[in-house]
């Protein structure tokens, strides 16, 4: 936990950015595996880590604004659980650490609640997206869970909080980036032809788990990049073959990482991957020297996207003008997902609280329905204290070149003839983690090679 004056100084400012009523904080909960006493690992809801900071299930919390006073609800350990688990310290310590100095048994939370409806007073809280909690607001409210309406008051508060980082935040996500960092290079490290996909993600999570952390997210290590999310690691690495590896570290108070490389199972790239990945690495420097506050994130990605069409079109897989290219999403065929999110105590911060919330503003909305730009997470302007990533990319996905063949989808930019040429070539992506500054930006962590001689040199160095 950080210090207890970090709980009580973010739970005053949140509390004099809402008009009134009470805040309510459902943590999670053990979810089973296969049956009750089998769970699932255990990963706290992050809101509730940055205004209470504990790491316990069954947990609530409530930050009554009228009365002033803040209670966490939960239940000591039984003598059962002492049996089963040893003495740990007590709810009410942890409590303490947290600056809050009342508790109560969980059951009475629903007495709270009740209490205060009765009163005429609102309960705000935020959307649930663990099952128990979606039930447990319902009942609660005595709601049906389609009727559960979460609070934009408090949903924005604590937007406007959470995105702009403290200083021992980015403390714990550099640790996280660091040891991001010593994973990607194991992994240049391990692969090499006739090993399984499988055996580097268990290498880094080996790696990490060392370090204290788990894994922010579940690692994609794969030979077929042009899948985004792929998670089936059982192929096996063959001399040709580009290999994706995306994946990053959490520490153990949350924070997270996020890192993605691409790199030769040979010790070097052929012509065909060297030429895609510099596109891709163009791209990639291009985007990041735009970040500074006030700047769009919309408007670095279709920058980024223009770089992209420019390096295509010299390989001869697109034509005609860069910018119109961009304008009629033709570069989307390539380029199907949006150039980064918000990070923090989330891989994808804040991201159960609303994407239109946490990435765009009501005066700039989000657009929910073009190719492309569905996919992109972050639009609005950049503040000093975010935290970003950068990953331009480029996917060739066999059915959706099909799919826009058969339509003769903006045949004005696109060859297909050669396209097809690079029909099962995968995907290639590069990303880091950048902190906004006031005068531009900083890249986060000790760094992590990236060219193609920085790479090609240490694959030769370690597969000698």
């Amino acid at each position: 936990m950080f210090s207890t004056q970090t709980y009580q100084d973010r739970r005053a400012v949140l509390q004099s950015n809402v008009s009134g009523g009470i805040l309510l904080f459902l943590g999670n909960i053990e979810n089973p595996v296969n049956f009750e006493h089998n769970p699932y690992y255990f990963r706290q809801d992050s809101t509730y880590l940055y205004y209470f900071g504990i790491q316990e299930p069954h947990i609530a919390g409530i930050i009554d604004i009228d009365e002033n006073k803040t209670i966490i609800f939960g239940d000591e350990l039984s003598i059962d659980d002492i049996v089963w688990m040893g003495r740990q310290e007590t709810l009410k310590e942890k409590s303490l650490k947290s600056g809050v100095q009342e508790t109560m048994p969980y059951a009475e939370l629903a007495q709270y609640i009740l209490k205060a409806q009765t009163s005429g007073r609102k309960v705000h809280y935020l959307p649930p997206y663990q099952s128990f909690n979606k039930i447990l607001l319902a009942d609660l409210l005595g709601l049906k869970i389609a009727a559960l309406q979460p609070s934009a008051e408090m949903i924005k508060a604590i937007v406007k909080q959470r995105s702009i980082k403290e200083s021992q935040e980015i403390v714990q996500i550099e640790q996280a980036v660091n040891v991001s960092n010593e994973m990607h290079l194991l992994a240049m490290r391990t692969a090499k032809p006739g090993i399984k996909e499988y055996e580097i993600a268990n290498a880094i999570q080996y790696l990490a788990a060392n370090k204290e952390c788990q894994m922010s997210y579940p690692p994609i290590v794969t030979i077929n990049g042009g899948i985004l999310h792929n998670h089936y690691r059982l192929n096996t690495l063959k001399e040709g073959d580009l290999f994706l590896n995306d994946s990053g570290a959490e520490t153990a108070m949350g924070y997270a990482g996020d890192l993605t490389r691409t790199f030769p199972v040979s010790k070097t790239f052929s012509t065909k991957q060297k030429e895609m990945y510099e596109v891709v690495l163009n791209a990639f420097n291009n985007a990041q020297q735009l970040l500074k506050p006030g700047v769009r994130f919309k408007d670095i990605h279709l920058k980024a996207s223009q770089h992209l069409v420019e390096g295509l079109i010299d390989l001869g897989l697109m034509k005609g003008n860069p910018e119109e290219a961009v304008k009629n999403h033709a570069h989307t065929l390539f380029f199907q997902c949006g150039l980064g999110h918000m990070m923090g105590l989330d891989v994808h911060d804040m991201e159960d609280l609303g994407e239109q919330y946490i990435g765009y503003t009501e005066e700039e909305p989000k657009d929910t329905k073009t190719f492309g730009l569905k996919s992109l997470r972050l639009g609005k302007a950049l503040e000093s204290g975010f935290v970003v990533t950068v990953e331009p990319g480029i996917y060739m996905i066999p059915e959706l070149i099909d799919i826009w063949q058969a339509e003769n989808k903006n045949a004005d930019f696109i060859n297909y003839d050669t396209v097809n040429e690079y029909r099962n070539f995968g995907g290639i992506r590069v990303e880091d983690d950048f902190l906004i500054t006031d005068d531009g930006y900083r890249l986060l962590g000790n760094g992590l090679i990236k060219t193609v001689e920085e790479i090609e040199n240490y694959r030769a160095e370690h597969l000698a």
